[in-house]
């Protein structure tokens, strides 16, 4: 489905999931809006379902165009240099977590401590 192969062997509701830009609750609304089975697998589609579903699903933004979008979103933040635009500049938490303990992963496994580094090894 739009260059993106939807897993034959997993349920639809979990299968449109591998699509960037829909999760589960908007995978849930498009089969609801279509009238399909949410447990109903890919391979056992008709033609006419899969379009039905593709016409839908090329009414949200999805996969680069999405991601076209938020690139776009965040620089548009960093221009104007607002709070969360230069947040994200320094690759910090953007929303209001805190930063003395945690946000690890946004600031790469950094640990200042007396502990850290190799440990000595003991005289035996």
């Amino acid at each position: 489905m739009l260059g993106i192969t939807v897993p034959n062997e997993k349920r639809l509701e979990i299968g449109l999931t591998c699509l960037y830009g829909i999760g589960i609750p908007s995978a849930r609304r498009i089969l609801d809006q279509v009238g399909i089975d949410r447990g109903k697998k890919a391979k056992d589609l008709t033609p006419d379902e899969e379009n039905k579903i593709r016409l839908l699903v090329e009414k949200i933004p999805i996969e680069g165009n999405l991601k076209r979008e938020i690139a776009a979103n965040i620089k548009r933040l960093k221009d104007i240099k607002s709070y969360r635009g230069i947040r994200h500049a320094k690759r910090l938490p953007v929303r209001g977590q805190r930063t003395k303990t945690n946000s690890r992963t946004i600031r790469g496994n950094v640990r200042k401590t007396m502990a850290s580094g190799k440990r000595k090894e003991s005289k035996t």
